[in-house]
């Protein structure tokens, strides 16, 4: 692999092109040419990258700030040498960065097989985690540990094998995984049927597993959704297209919702010069205990009542007992409040009262109007931590500030 290194003190506003400070050659050495980067920031504050290098690589963007534990951002497949990335800075605000852009080969592999009774069903994996995909639901169904027999990722047991169908919300929280509905909420329940509860197809390309879904008949949209999964580490990225196929123009965002098991916490980081007085606006009831510490909005599920709150930040932070996922979706530099659903939203949390304990971790994009033939697009950025910390916000610090 090779990596290079360009830094930025996020108080200030640096030019465009940084020079690059160093290089060095770690063990698994790619022939390679030199790495061209630019760095910029945003007039929200985060970090536009872009990398130019030998094509055919995996490219992958590191922080730091303390040039150790470094952790990775975002990463993409690149058959053309050429990759962008626009870092959320859920990492600390504080004081210097210093960002890398590290080359490595693809190191994953991708089997077809039978989960829980639905066959065809795709594990992509790598040498940490493995990422389940089951088109026949249109979900991502699990990212978990290969040594660990279940993942973060919340499944309906009572759904497992069945094909989706019309009636498949009379099950509360239908299915389980990871999917994308159309936003804002302005359809009646159930949810788009194109959007959720149809099959799929699946394809591989370079290592990317593509789930293509129907055209839904209210939006005249399809879902088309490409899951990769880092070489090395226990990263995972999707880009979320809609599709306008056909029909009058509509307004639209694309809105990811993973529901996970049980949390011990789940934090959602306040940006600075949050559009929210109190860091967080509530879309139905407030969780019981909810509480704001040191930027992070910190709650857990109320078993008594279904809770929903959201904010403005770009990532969402699962921590359970032996492992936390992250989530990152950059909200888009400086769009106005009008531009997001819900007052604003980027970040939202929802949790499900007893019997049926599970959470949802939603990030939405901008909302877009879209015409036949137009596209409205997200990238999700999963990363899966085992856990280190004593308490869930020790644990949350160390994510989010690395």
């Amino acid at each position: 692999m090779k990596l290079h290194f360009c830094f930025h003190r996020p108080t200030r506003i640096y030019g465009s092109l940084l020079a690059v400070l160093a290089t060095l050659f770690l063990p698994r050495v790619e022939a390679a040419s030199a790495v061209a980067m630019q760095i910029s920031r945003q007039t929200n504050g985060s970090i536009y990258v872009e990398a130019r290098g030998p094509a055919g690589m995996v490219y992958s963007l590191q922080v730091s700030n303390r040039l150790m534990g470094w952790r990775t951002l975002d990463f993409v497949h690149s058959p053309s040498g050429q990759a962008a990335f626009r870092a959320n800075a859920a990492a600390s605000t504080e004081g210097s960065h210093a960002y890398r852009v590290r080359l490595e080969s693809t190191n994953t592999t991708v089997t077809v097989t039978d989960y829980h009774g639905w066959t065809n069903s795709i594990l992509l994996r790598n040498p940490q985690v493995e990422v389940v995909i089951v088109p026949a639901v249109g979900r991502i169904m699990q990212l978990r540990f290969l040594d660990q027999a279940d993942g973060p990722f919340w499944e309906n047991t009572g759904l497992q094998g069945t094909q989706p169908a019309a009636n498949s919300w009379d099950t509360p929280g239908s299915f389980g995984g990871d999917k994308a509905w159309p936003s804002p909420q302005t359809w009646p329940w159930p949810p788009p049927r194109g959007f959720d509860s149809m099959t799929y197809t699946a394809s591989l390309t370079n290592g990317v597993v593509t789930m293509t879904g129907p055209v839904d008949a209210t939006f005249g949209t399809r879902v088309v959704r490409r899951i990769s999964l880092h070489p090395t580490e226990p990263i995972s990225r999707v880009t979320t297209t809609f599709e306008k196929v056909s029909g009058d123009a509509s307004q639209i965002g694309v809105w990811v919702i993973t529901q996970l098991k049980e949390a011990e916490r789940v934090f959602l980081p306040v940006p600075n010069h949050s559009i929210f007085p109190k860091g967080y606006t509530a879309l139905g009831d407030v969780p019981a205990g909810l509480f704001v510490s040191n930027g992070l909005v910190v709650l857990s599920r109320d078993p008594k009542a279904a809770t929903k709150i959201g904010n403005d930040a770009g990532a969402l932070l699962w921590v359970g007992t032996n492992n936390s996922l992250l989530i990152e979706s950059s909200r888009r530099p400086g769009a106005a409040e009008a531009g997001y659903p819900d007052h604003g939203c980027s970040a939202e949390v929802y949790t499900n009262p007893n019997p049926t304990p599970y959470l949802e971790l939603e990030l939405l994009a901008p909302l877009r109007n879209l015409d036949a033939g137009n596209t409205a697009e997200a990238v999700s950025v999963y990363s899966l931590f085992r856990r280190t910390q004593p308490t869930a916000l020790d644990e949350a610090n160390k994510i989010l500030s690395p």
